[in-house]
């Protein structure tokens, strides 16, 4: 009788070290804001989902393998808060994915964020948010973010340096063509006040056609009492106006409190179209102000203009107002 406890004693111990090991957790935002869109003198009042960042609800997981070796997985699914809906036909329309990390890095299957992504909006102004100047200016905004099929691998931090490299398969193969791809990669380096990132991605429809190609150069500053930011695109072949384009963008975030900061900035993007009298052109002019309620409550207002200044139209501004609040969990 002695035996059987102690060995139910020993079993239950060893169960309970293997769930310590183990851990699952759910987590989301919930972003909403309230405001008007004049787009061309036409005037809405609207309530839209993920002014600052998108809304979604995710369920990560990892073991603990040993040895310093982990299996993680997510599955992250986006929707929009003003009415309910989701991505049709998605159940995880943001993230699902499965891998491993250790002191090689991280490895993961699935669908993914690519790296051109993992940087892309860390030095947009006005909080990388539906009010940044970029949104509906910049051409190289247009890649594609988490593509599906993708094998992704991201090193660890050497002295602040890092990378990631993800292919994505297309998996539409025909007797006539072979399958598009989505190639991305980026390098960055996080040290003190410095950052500065590059990233390119090549996206294929497929292999016999002609890859639309996205490079990013970004960086940013920390001077304690203000935070410049900066960036650089470039797009090819890319179906905003079927012409390459260049982006750039400047900006600066203000710390006014521990709870407020101010952030506003400046965009343009200019198509290289030679078809054309002029080249076709678009500016923005973004300003945003966060306040922090708590460590997950954070309300925000603000304001986007800009303006289309097309080849063979005439010219179209779009400005919209707008105050919400994001709660994350």
């Amino acid at each position: 009788m002695k035996k059987n406890l102690i060995a139910l004693a020993v079993l239950a111990a060893a169960s309970g070290a293997a769930f310590a090991q183990s851990s699952v957790s759910i987590y989301g935002i919930a972003d909403v804001w309230f405001g008007s869109v004049d787009h061309n003198n036409l005037t809405q009042t609207l309530i839209e989902s993920g002014g600052v960042s998108s809304s979604r609800i995710g369920f990560k997981g990892t073991e603990d393998l040993g040895g310093g070796l982990k299996a993680n997985f997510v599955l992250e699914q986006g929707f929009n808060i003003d009415n309910g809906s989701t991505v049709a036909g998605q159940a995880f329309s943001r993230q699902s994915y499965v891998g491993f990390s250790g002191g090689f890095g991280e490895v993961r299957v699935g669908k993914t964020y690519s790296p051109f992504d993992d940087i892309a909006g860390i030095t947009n102004a006005a909080f990388d948010s539906a009010l940044s100047p970029n949104v509906g200016v910049w051409a190289s905004s247009l890649y594609n973010a988490n593509p599906a099929n993708s094998i992704y691998y991201a090193t660890p931090s050497f002295s602040g340096f890092s990378g990631a490299l993800s292919y994505s398969l297309g998996e539409n193969k025909t007797a006539a063509v072979d399958a598009g791809n989505v190639t991305s990669l980026n390098v960055k380096y996080q040290g003190g006040p410095v950052y500065a990132g590059f990233a390119y991605q090549s996206e294929k429809a497929t292999d016999a056609s002609i890859a639309t190609k996205f490079t990013r150069l970004n960086g940013s500053y920390d001077l304690g009492v203000v935070k410049l930011l900066a960036g650089y695109g470039r797009a090819e072949n890319v179906l905003f106006t079927n012409s390459d384009t260049t982006d750039w963008q400047v900006g600066v975030d203000y710390p006014v409190s521990t709870a407020l900061t101010l952030s506003a900035g400046y965009a343009s993007s200019t198509d290289d179209d030679t078809a054309t009298v002029k080249d076709s052109k678009r500016s923005g002019f973004g300003l945003a102000a966060a306040y922090s309620l708590s460590k997950r409550t954070t309300v925000y207002a603000g304001l986007r203009a800009t303006t289309a200044e097309l080849a063979r139209t005439a010219d179209i501004d779009t400005n919209v107002y707008a105050v919400g609040v994001k709660h994350t969990f």
